[in-house]
């Protein structure tokens, strides 16, 4: 019983995450090269999912393996976070690192 919520909790997150960036079950199957039953069953929790399975959800739909087993939105955000902070500028991460400093100073 306890593995079929788990099972479910974890297509909840898959489907949410795929839903968020706009993704449709038929283009996260060619990604993960499976067939759009397995992404149907994955997403109601009837089916687990296997080790080298993660791997390439976790790359199509750009989240660690921690968000999809586990459901760490911390770490996914902070995932989020740095991804975004990489492509700025110099100068934007400066005012970033600067801004986050101050922010600390006041707690």
């Amino acid at each position: 019983m306890k593995d079929d919520i788990l099972l479910k909790e974890i297509g909840v997150r898959i489907k949410n995450r795929r839903k968020e960036i706009g993704m449709t079950q038929e283009k996260l199957a060619e990604l993960m090269d499976v067939s759009l039953q397995m992404i149907s069953n994955l997403e109601q929790g009837k089916k687990a999912i296997r080790p080298e399975n993660i791997i390439k959800l976790c790359s199509a739909i750009n989240v660690s393996a921690d968000y999809i087993l586990r459901g760490c939105y911390s770490e996914y955000e902070t995932t989020e976070f740095i991804n975004c902070f990489n492509s700025l500028s110099q100068e934007n991460k400066k005012l970033i690192e600067t801004l986050t400093y101050k922010l600390s100073e006041k707690q």
